[in-house]
């Protein structure tokens, strides 16, 4: 299971959406599947609900969730293609 690391010197928001996102892009959340409630990851993942919120931000900002008005969070479908990885430098 993914945790939240406090000793990381990434922001907890930023560590959430990581942990999203990767539960996305293994197919643990398909594409169009509704997401776990805020409620829910708060209590999961033992953040607060503005973390919830900005990691959420962040993952509509990539395109990989859309947030449906008294619906929720769902997983967007098709899904934006997968970043690719820095070359190495020379």
């Amino acid at each position: 299971m993914d945790k939240i690391s406090p000793d990381s010197p990434q922001y907890v928001y930023e560590q959430l959406a990581a942990i999203i996102e990767r539960k996305i892009r293994s197919g643990e959340y398909p594409p169009g599947t509704r997401l776990p409630g805020e409620l829910t990851m708060t209590h999961e993942h033992k953040v607060g609900p503005g973390t919830v919120r900005r990691a959420l931000d962040i993952l509509r900002d990539r395109g990989l969730v859309v947030t449906v008005r008294a619906r929720g969070s769902f997983v967007s479908d098709p899904l934006p293609p997968a970043p690719e990885a820095p070359e190495p430098s020379a």
